[in-house]
């Protein structure tokens, strides 16, 4: 029997559940993968707010300069304005601060409760401060928090140069740190964000950069959720608007200088269902909490989390030719979500498609096909498919009796 390329639909949007995938919780290893992207909506609509575009795909219209929005569980870019544009982002760039430090900290340059000395350039440093004494030495633990929560300049310097000897090592580990994670529309000339025209970088790269921090290091991730910390006899608050709504925010900074604007990283979870976005370059402190507060509502109003498969739960029978079983089970190796417009899913159809039959023997784990996930118009994703468990060849006289029905089964039809 020759092998030819069969096509099997597993389920219409009618079989498939609409949930929400919680991410990694803090402290859980994971395996590090970007989910795939799978659609990306107009980044315009009707003034003031909310609208569709040609396709039917929910749109807002933003007064900041450059923003993105996307979801976290399936990789989906739900809004994008001059999202590759390299922007000043002021405070925003000390999550790659923190990213560093933690690679430093995992690779054992320090531990949490060690103390780094302060200088007197980081104590001279100025802008925003965690106020750190001069001459002294602060906990790393406290650093880390006088970064995330209050925005420390002076927190930033100290670190990077308890950690990498002086700022201009810490700042060259950051740019090579950039390019290892494909932040291509990144460049930083200092640790915390102060205007420098070498120092920028795009709305995409901070999302994708705040994904990293959330999946890679979830314990420095959860410090930006603290609404304030007291050091040195001085209470500060956390800077970050969202923390104090009802929004199921968690994180992540903001940014201002008179040259970047009001700007700020904004993430929330509601069921499970992560929402990240970046606004840049809007007027004043007002405009930048109303807009983001907007636009996080906006993304869960107009978007749903569809399921189309769950980690290593079977979605088909695979069928096996010459095999001591007739079929495969298999799945995928990861949840596959979609992010679609809230309402009825009528277009999403989920397909499993083989070389197949497959070919005894099958060894369990071994790819056997892909999943062919579609919506709408938009570009469909294929997924790799795997098979769940061994399928042995048959032996030399069943294989024989099995071609001879093949035969037969051939003849009469």
């Amino acid at each position: 029997m020759s092998l030819t390329k069969a096509v099997y639909i597993v389920a219409a949007i009618a079989a498939v559940s609409v949930t929400a995938i919680a991410p990694p919780s803090a402290g859980a290893k994971t395996e590090k993968t970007k989910p795939a992207k799978h659609h990306a909506t107009a980044s315009q609509s009707l003034p003031g707010g909310p609208g569709t575009d040609a396709n039917g795909m929910p749109t807002f219209d933003t007064e900041a300069r450059a923003a993105i929005v996307i979801d976290y569980n399936s990789g989906a870019t739900l809004l994008d304005k001059n999202a590759d544009l390299r922007l000043p982002t002021a405070s925003m760039s000390k999550i790659m601060t923190m990213y560093q430090v933690g690679l430093d900290l995992k690779a054992g340059k320090a531990k949490l409760d060690d103390e780094l000395p302060v200088s007197e350039d980081a104590w001279k440093t100025g802008g925003s401060k965690m106020f750190v004494p001069y001459p002294g030495k602060v906990k790393v633990s406290d650093l880390m928090r006088g970064v995330m929560i209050q925005s420390g300049n002076d927190a930033c310097v100290v670190l990077a140069e308890g950690l990498a000897g002086s700022t201009n090592a810490f700042v060259d580990e950051m740019n090579a740190t950039a390019q290892k994670l494909g932040l291509t529309n990144s460049h930083f000339a200092d640790v915390d964000g102060l205007p420098d025209p070498n120092h920028y970088m795009s709305p995409r790269n901070l999302v994708m950069l705040s994904e990293d921090l959330i999946r890679d290091f979830p314990d420095i991730y959860a410090l930006a959720s603290i609404k304030e910390f007291t050091y040195n006899g001085i209470k500060q608050g956390n800077r970050n608007p969202l923390l104090y709504k009802n929004l199921g925010a968690d994180g992540v900074k903001t940014g201002h200088t008179d040259e970047a604007g009001y700007g700020l990283i904004g993430s929330a979870v509601r069921n499970g269902r992560r929402v990240i976005l970046v606004v840049e370059g809007l007027p004043s402190i007002k405009a930048r909490d109303e807009e983001s507060d907007r636009l996080m509502e906006w993304a869960y109003r107009a978007f749903d989390d569809v399921t189309a498969a769950h980690k290593g739960i079977a979605i088909d029978q695979a069928p096996v030719w010459l095999g001591d079983k007739p079929t495969v089970p298999v799945a995928t190796d990861r949840d596959i979500v979609m992010t679609v417009p809230r309402g009825p899913h009528k277009e999403l159809k989920v397909t499993a498609v083989y070389d197949g039959p497959i070919k005894a023997p099958v060894t369990a784990g071994e790819k056997v096909g892909e999943l062919h996930v579609e919506y709408g118009k938009e570009a469909p994703v294929d997924y790799p498919l795997y098979a769940m468990a061994r399928v042995e060849k048959l032996g030399p006289v069943a294989r024989a009796a099995e071609g001879i029905a093949q035969y037969i089964w051939e003849k009469k039809h």
